[in-house]
């Protein structure tokens, strides 16, 4: 088949929704012609890392990088005309006039939308859509509306929350198929399109790349990885510093948590000024913070989705500590596989524990390996995409 690819972010294999579109993308080169039309925004790739996606992408590749502009009077903008500043953003004239132009030139069999969110784009009628939902994307704003204390940004979120679900079930609506990363996002998504076809392709790991061991541990060391730009992420590092790390620290005070993660916002840099805290940005690989570190922690109040983070923890055989909302969607078994805790008191005093007990982190970790390696590999998760695909035919 040839297919072509639309995605809010470049398919990287490292960082967080890239990783689900490099990963997918690989898939489905090993069997279709792909052409892809990616954003570009606030990515820097790598010199060579074009000649790298070059390998898979052998139909057409754009890459877009919207014009800079205000981000808050663009939100304004959007909000005085009633219209989403979220769907808006995401929809390009020069996307548009170039899949208008590459549907004049050739032939796709279908088009895969990596997000609801950019979904809008005009198609011809005989071309097959699937969407890839890597988070129910108005379940993500609800979230965040419901978790928010100041009221202009909770009306606000709640505003993008209505016009974000009515535009999510209605692009959703239209599509051939729709793929989620969880059977409870499919059960969400079908009682609302009870017509719809949706099928489950689970977020995964490289359990080839991401494969360390607890020797490389140092005492003491617990690791947070994601985006440091995304607004979950965000909100979970600066709570946990707020309400677990002064517990933590009182009973531990050699504890060291190590920040991992790409573009983070200058209230997550100053976290660096805790003593005990390190914050790294963006690095090349994050394999050896996780190794070097006891647990890794999944504190989150807000997502949508399964969380990356955790499945490459497992991989690493790292004791992890989550929240229900940071774990939900995964296979997993409280005690078994990862410690759950959702009040700050016991999500520090399950650090601790597991700190002062490595028998208790090795099962953990053993389990958690074995969990990705049974369940969670992209080979898997990719073989189910192209599954999708012989479906429709």
């Amino acid at each position: 088949m040839n297919i072509l690819i639309v995605s809010p972010q470049i398919p990287y294999p490292l960082w967080g929704a890239g990783t689900r579109n490099y990963q997918l993308l690989k898939a489905l080169a090993q069997r279709h012609t792909v052409s892809l039309l990616s954003l570009a925004t606030g990515f820097k790739m790598p010199d060579d890392y074009v000649a790298e996606l070059e390998k898979y992408v052998r139909g057409a590749f754009h890459l877009f990088t919207p014009s800079p502009s205000s981000r808050r009077r663009d939100q304004l903008l959007h909000t005085l005309h009633g219209t989403s500043y979220i769907l808006e953003s995401h929809l390009l004239s020069e996307i548009q006039q170039t899949i208008d132009k590459l549907f004049t030139a050739c032939t796709y069999d279908a088009v895969l939308f990596e997000s609801s969110l950019v979904a809008g784009y005009s198609l011809p009628r005989r071309v097959k859509v699937i969407i890839d939902q890597h988070n129910i994307e108005h379940e993500l704003l609800r979230r965040t509306y419901q978790n928010e204390k100041k009221w202009l940004r909770k009306w606000y979120n709640w505003r993008e929350y209505r016009l974000v679900r009515a535009a999510e079930f209605e692009r959703c609506r239209k599509a051939d198929a729709i793929a989620v990363t969880s059977e409870r996002e499919r059960s969400i998504l079908q009682s609302e399109l009870p017509e719809s076809f949706i099928e489950v392709v689970p977020n995964g790991v490289d359990i080839e790349y991401f494969n360390g061991n607890t020797l490389q541990e140092v005492e003491g060391h617990i690791v947070f990885t994601g985006s440091l730009e995304y607004y979950p992420n965000v909100d979970a590092v600066l709570s946990f510093a707020r309400n677990c790390w002064p517990r933590l620290r009182a009973k531990l005070p050699g504890v060291i948590w190590q920040i991992v993660g790409k573009n983070p916002l200058p209230e997550v840099r100053r976290l660096a000024d805790l003593p005990g805290v390190r914050v790294f940005g963006s690095v090349e690989d994050t394999r050896p913070y996780i190794a070097s570190s006891q647990v890794a922690i999944a504190p989150l109040a807000i997502g949508s989705g399964t969380r990356l983070k955790i499945l490459e923890a497992f991989a690493m055989r790292k004791a992890v500590v989550s929240t229900s909302i940071g774990c939900e969607g995964l296979a997993v078994e409280p005690g078994k596989h990862l410690l759950v805790a959702d009040q700050p008191e016991a999500f520090a005093d399950a650090i601790i524990d597991l700190l002062g007990n490595r028998e208790r982190r090795q099962a953990l970790g053993s389990a958690g390996r074995s969990l990705v390696e049974s369940c969670y590999s992209w080979q898997q998760s990719g073989d189910r995409l192209l599954a999708i695909l012989d479906k429709l035919g």
